[in-house]
């Protein structure tokens, strides 16, 4: 009897794998990540319980004893080793410390691109306490200003390639009591210090933790930009615990100890530096650091530097797939793409052209509070649901009216869930588990991010902003955008500062700004609905020369309509949904258009530039 009852267990074992497997084909895909999640949330548990705080800037000093010799920084033929950064950073945070009376608590602004300065700055910053504001490279003028009055700056350290931009606002800096350092060992200025000569003549002696000690996790670390409905940029607030969850995507992702990631997204966002710099640092590996992105140069840089990890946005990739074919696309050591954006058919092309890399899709907003990860490797899909994280935090997708711009709600008042394989606005339950900290000095947008009263009285959701749609298996899709932003060149675009910014120019009355889907195109590029002043004829060359001066090239209007007067919806809110149907073909669109040439101004659309478009002959 004992061994006919072994004998039944036995066999029982040996089927139920096969059993799972027939429920969910995903079941052991399912349990790896599982794994993957425990150990992340061990890890996170270990670091919030800390009597003292420990921060990613420990995480690399831990790296810093264990493999001084270990190479961290490979910058244009330079490499820096983890003990060389760490030496580096304290000679930053002793200059700034003597020269500009930095300590704990207070902010300073770092306005300079991808280099190996940005790196040592921002640690040596760390070691002060301070929290680090991370300034857009291609902002200027009224938006650069902004962002001092958001974060609260006391010392701006900028790049010496960013010197003219920082001149244009210096009086307004000097006002605001702003100290302003270059990083620079000549060409000083009144009202500009140049740092790196401080830097030269200071100590590289490790700098007490005590300059930290009164920091936790959930101190602020870092302000993050990014664009709003307002027009201007707003200051996410990344505190030292958000800013950890996202340096253990690399790990998620399936990042080993001697893996060389290859980072050439903007460290001023949150994909280069939080989950490119920071998580490798994590995991205590190489970093190829590149100042821009080159798609005639990414391979050959991932050769030469033996690169096996790469980030990308959806748009890279395509980027990629647009290069001259060549015998060696598939000689390489790129094991792993870890990014989001990809387009379906873009993902197909890649993986056959350049090979067998696993693409770790990813979705997350620099302030939300929940993300997704397709673990499983879907094409088209930004995640997949997984057991664990539907148990850990409650999120919905929701209907949503596109024209009202509102989610749909019902009788009672509340929100209605839609059903799988439907589309919906995707929200997040906000609590301990899942915080929103919203926007430094903005309590309007924060909670302009905040739904309220969703499924029961009383309860708070965080608003993505974000259409979703997710199918009977789980994996989720994106769909659009809502509200006045929308997504270009991976940079996010606020309709209303380039709709102010147009209104500027005399012969412009009104100005609607939207996003329109090109082919071929990731994302959506910037065209404006005009109505004239008076009996003024569209001055072209006026303004395209007001949008280059003021206006980084993603987000500058492609497309230029002349209407006599702009629509408006019975809340008299400018209407876009349609406008972006129509677009920008000639044959159906029977207002005047225009066309953005590349360096050359506004010129008439005909049907043959938009065949010429629509062929992807003419690029954007």
């Amino acid at each position: 009897m004992t061994s006919y009852l072994l004998y039944s267990l036995f066999t029982a074992l040996a089927v139920l794998p096969l059993l799972l497997y027939k429920r969910n084909r995903y079941f052991f895909t399912d349990l790896c990540y599982a794994v993957k999640l425990l150990k992340v949330g061990q890890r996170m548990r270990k670091y919030t319980q800390h009597k003292q705080l420990h921060s990613i800037l420990d995480c690399f000093l831990d790296h810093v004893r264990k493999q001084p010799n270990k190479t961290f920084i490979v910058f244009e033929d330079r490499s820096y080793t983890y003990s060389q950064v760490d030496r580096e950073s304290n000679r930053v945070a002793r200059a700034l410390q003597t020269h500009a009376g930095l300590q704990q608590g207070d902010t300073v602004a770092l306005f300079c691109g991808n280099e190996a300065h940005f790196v040592w700055t921002w640690l040596g910053l760390f070691k002060l306490g301070c929290v680090v504001s991370l300034l857009n490279t291609n902002i200027r003028s009224k938006s650069l200003l902004h962002c001092f009055s958001c974060c609260g700056a006391k010392v701006l350290v900028v790049a010496e390639d960013l010197r003219g931009a920082v001149e244009e606002i210096l009086v307004n800096l000097q006002e605001q009591g702003v100290r302003v350092f270059i990083l620079s060992d000549k060409g000083e200025v009144e009202g500009m210090e140049t740092l790196c000569d401080k830097i030269q003549q200071a100590s590289d002696q490790p700098l007490s933790p005590e300059l930290r000690a009164n920091l936790n996790m959930k101190s602020p670390a870092l302000y993050i930009y990014t664009s709003g409905t307002t027009g201007l940029p707003k200051a996410a607030i990344i505190n030292h615990e958000k800013l950890l969850a996202p340096c253990f995507m690399l790990a998620i992702a399936g990042v080993r100890s001697d893996d060389i990631i290859y980072v050439y997204l903007p460290l001023y966002h949150s994909s280069g530096f939080l989950i490119g710099l920071c998580g490798a640092i994590d995991k205590g590996i190489t970093v190829v650091l590149r100042r821009k992105f080159s798609a005639s140069n990414f391979w050959n840089d991932c050769r030469k530097n033996n690169v096996t990890v790469v980030q990308y946005i959806g748009e890279v990739m395509r980027y990629l797939c647009n290069t001259p074919k060549k015998d060696n696309d598939k000689d390489h050591k790129v094991r792993l793409a870890v990014g989001n954006g990809i387009r379906a058919d873009t993902w197909s092309d890649f993986l056959q052209r350049f090979g067998n890399i696993r693409i770790c899709e990813c979705y997350g907003a620099t302030e939300g509070n929940i993300g997704f990860v397709n673990y499983v490797g879907k094409i088209g899909a930004i995640g997949k649901e997984h057991f664990l994280q539907k148990m850990a935090f409650s999120y919905a997708l929701i209907k949503y009216d596109t024209e009202k711009e509102e989610p749909v709600r019902d009788s009672r008042g509340f929100c209605i869930k839609v059903p799988p394989g439907e589309t919906g606005l995707f929200v997040a339950k906000i609590g301990k588990r899942a915080p929103f900290i919203g926007y430094a000095k903005n309590k309007q947008q924060t909670e302009k991010k905040k739904l309220k009263d969703v499924f029961v009285k009383g309860d708070l959701y965080f608003n993505s902003g974000d259409l979703l749609m997710i199918d009977r298996e789980g994996f989720i899709y994106f769909q659009d955008r809502i509200g006045d932003t929308f997504r270009w060149k991976g940079e996010n675009v606020a309709t209303t500062e380039v709709a102010d910014l147009l209104q500027t120019v005399d012969c412009i009355e009104e100005a609607n700004v939207y996003g329109v889907k090109v082919p071929g195109h990731e994302g959506r590029t910037g065209m404006a609905s005009l109505k004239l002043r008076g009996d003024m004829t569209f001055d072209s060359k006026a303004v395209y020369q007001h949008i280059k001066n003021y206006l980084p090239s993603y987000a500058r209007p492609r497309f230029i309509r002349i209407q006599r007067d702009l629509e408006v919806t019975g809340t008299f809110k400018k209407m876009k949904v349609k406008l972006a149907e129509e677009g920008f073909n000639p044959a159906v669109v029977q207002d005047p258009l225009f066309f953005l040439e590349d360096n050359k101004g506004y010129v008439p659309m005909t049907k043959e530039i938009y065949k010429a478009i629509t062929d992807e002959i003419i690029r954007l």
